[in-house]
């Protein structure tokens, strides 16, 4: 014998109540073959009949009045306290934690979260800053809000669109170098992502393009980046959301398509019904859709 679940054990109560699977399909909304599937379903589960079929219609065996003696008022109790969990998520309160990269909190989604909380004041954000992906399955964030060609598997969200890349200098770092004001690899010093970064198209690009001995500078978050170009360290490849930002650094040259990085929201699928994240992902995606950084798919 099998344990039955919940949703059996409705359709049973259905039945009962209706006296047919006509009756029980219009009280739970579903189709005549469901309700008669998990019926025999919960029959095959416990290994008995619970319904006597005739042409009056579903007569209850002992058993099924036995399990329906037993199930009184289980029905209700529960269903009662799924609509006050419904309602209590509805009310878009408590904690919600969204992880994100340094680069997209500092560059991008800070004033998105700030007007997010203006609407939804009794939601309580937690903000985790990672550049690497964090276990959504043990709960280290409800929302992750990341940069990514490939999003992990066992996540589901959307893509929000692409962020641009192109190579910056700083004004006092090209007048004090002699340095062109062009996309002249060889000739500059240029601030590179490090070996933890070595997954991002901005990386594969130095390597490629990039002498060894011109390397000035190796960051593990690209928003370091951004700041030992402004000060004049090298010539980098920063997000345009960085560098066109910044009056003192100087674009060197159009962002490369090649360069692009979608930017995807993504929860667990257990989490993807929750009030709490439906509001966030929704109210983001559309900031971002609007944002004049973020280019549409």
């Amino acid at each position: 014998m099998h344990e039955p679940d919940w949703d059996d054990l409705k359709v049973f109560l259905a039945v009962s109540r209706g006296g047919s699977l006509a009756a029980a399909a219009r009280a739970l909304q579903v189709n005549h073959s469901t309700v008669l599937r998990r019926l025999n379903k919960l029959e095959d589960d416990l290994g008995t009949r619970l319904f006597a079929r005739d042409l009056a219609g579903y007569a209850m065996t002992p058993a099924g009045e036995l399990l329906a003696g037993q199930l009184d008022g289980v029905g209700e109790l529960i269903e009662a306290a799924q609509r006050q969990l419904a309602g209590r998520d509805a009310e878009l309160s408590g904690p919600l934690r969204v992880t994100t990269t340094d680069t997209l909190a500092y560059g991008l989604l800070m004033p998105v979260l700030a007007n997010f909380r203006l609407r939804h004041p009794r939601i309580e954000l937690q903000v985790v800053i990672n550049n690497s992906f964090l276990s959504l399955t043990r709960r280290e964030a409800d929302v992750a809000i990341r940069p990514a060609a490939e999003p992990p598997e066992h996540l589901v969200g959307r893509r929000a669109g692409r962020l641009q890349t192109a190579p910056y200098a700083a004004r006092a770092y090209l007048e004090r170098m002699d340095a062109p004001p062009e996309a002249h690899w060889p000739g500059h010093a240029w601030v590179v992502p490090d070996e933890s970064l070595s997954h991002l198209a901005q990386a594969r690009w130095a390597i490629a393009n990039v002498p060894a001995d011109r390397c000035a500078v190796r960051a593990d978050s690209l928003v370091a980046m951004a700041q030992a170009v402004r000060y004049g360290m090298g010539a980098g490849m920063l997000l345009c959301m960085l560098g066109d930002a910044d009056d003192s650094l100087v674009r060197l040259a159009e962002p490369d398509p090649a360069l692009d990085t979608p930017v995807w929201l993504l929860t667990h699928p257990d989490l993807r019904h929750s009030g709490r994240v439906r509001a966030l992902n929704d109210f983001v995606m559309e900031a971002l859709r609007q944002s004049p950084w973020v280019l549409a798919d």
